[in-house]
């Protein structure tokens, strides 16, 4: 079995004439991050692959999770879509146990929600449905390689956030 966390940018900061993209992390958003990577660290282990938008905000996450494992930064999970960062999932090599997505809502949360299956327990979808704050990080049990991720297939397992 693999693990899949999706996690939603930490707290950006509105920079006055900086364009969305190029948005930084708030100094909360520092804090939000450092404790989402010690979440991690403590409940999950090792992630042995990550996958990130390439916005200022999603890398500066990243960073300050202090997470280290081989990192593709794609431009589609930026506004991306479920579509997108399902594929992007898809291309993750099955060596890769443990996967880390950090991308944006709405398409971040709405990923986890529509990979639940039956298995996943209907209060943690709620969750997940209702509001997925910055920093948050659903985690999903996948069975099967990578490509053959698809809707409905993992077991959402926890939504967590880090307020």
């Amino acid at each position: 079995m693999s693990r899949l966390l999706l996690m939603r940018h930490a707290k950006a900061s509105f920079g006055d004439g900086l364009e969305d993209f190029e948005r930084p992390l708030a100094d909360v958003g520092r804090h939000e991050a450092a404790r989402a990577g010690d979440w991690i660290r403590e409940h999950v282990g090792t992630v042995d692959a990550v996958l990130c938008s390439s916005a200022v905000r999603t890398r500066e996450t990243l960073d300050a999770t202090g997470l280290q494992a081989p990192t593709r930064f794609l431009d589609e999970i930026y506004e991306g879509w479920t579509g997108s960062l399902l594929d992007a999932v898809r291309s993750v090599d099955d060596a890769a146990s443990t996967v880390l997505l950090i991308g944006h809502a709405p398409g971040t949360p709405g990923l986890a929600a529509r990979l639940a299956n039956d298995a996943s327990d209907p209060a943690v979808v709620d969750r997940v449905r209702a509001g997925f704050p910055t920093a948050a990080i659903a985690v999903l049990e996948v069975d099967g390689p990578w490509s053959d991720l698809d809707v409905g297939t993992a077991r959402l397992t926890d939504v967590v956030t880090t307020h």
